[in-house]
């Protein structure tokens, strides 16, 4: 299978089975996905789902976070991983969107990773979430599951590498989903340490099923034997 076909197979399958592909972080705006994406480094999302109504409602805008300070942020943050430097974050973060954007979330990644908390996967997020940008955000999920795959060649070392991989290669028009498609698969089936073969639809197209002959699917044969290395 050349690598070409080994994408158009990818495409297709989850274009048909999983047509609707979404971040699982709640959100209604911009501005809060943006909060929502920044605390989750590190963080599970379901743990984000459950802080983020409150911040969302005592801190509605931008202006609210500029005008607030430490003591007053940090208890809605207190659960969450690494929480005083998201405090901290998030309130350089308030300031620089009143002072330097009218208090809207830009548009481009190269803006948004001026923003303290914003790195280009948290840039990448926002732009391929909110306006369906094709940007690939790359994450512990989207570097695993794409390499197991074989999108992206294992001599890929960095997230820059199998994000650019990943854009050269996926329909542009695609790429936004693209990024919740391996995320969701990596999240729920290719897991990290047992990945569940037993229960993955694309073992047909995957370098890490056939390298493993099957084995790891509860001793089912390979199905993908014509797949070249």
């Amino acid at each position: 299978m050349l690598k070409k076909e080994r994408y158009r197979a990818f495409v297709a399958h989850f274009t048909e089975n999983m047509p609707v592909a979404e971040t699982e972080l709640h959100y209604e705006t911009p501005y809060q996905l943006l909060l929502a994406v920044v605390l989750s480094a590190q963080c599970t999302d379901k743990r984000i789902n459950m802080v983020t109504p409150a911040l969302f409602r005592d801190f509605p805008t931008p202006a609210h976070l500029a005008a607030s300070d430490f003591d007053q942020l940090f208890p809605y943050l207190r659960s969450v991983s690494y929480p005083n430097n998201k405090t901290r974050h998030l309130l350089g973060l308030g300031k620089m969107l009143v002072e330097e954007f009218d208090g809207e979330v830009p548009e481009t990644v190269e803006a948004l990773v001026k923003l303290p908390g914003v790195g280009r996967k948290t840039a990448n997020v926002i732009t391929s979430v909110i306006w369906n940008q094709p940007n690939m955000a790359v994450d512990t999920h989207v570097f695993r599951v794409s390499k197991r795959l074989g999108l992206v060649p294992q001599s890929a070392k960095t997230p820059l590498e199998v994000e650019k991989h990943l854009i050269r290669h996926l329909p542009s028009k695609v790429v936004h989903k693209a990024h919740h498609w391996l995320i969701l698969h990596g999240r729920y089936t290719c897991v990290a340490r047992s990945p569940k073969c037993e229960a993955c639809s694309i073992t047909s197209i995957c370098r890490y099923y056939e390298k493993n002959g099957g084995s790891l699917a509860m001793g089912k044969p390979s199905v993908s034997k014509s797949v070249k290395k």
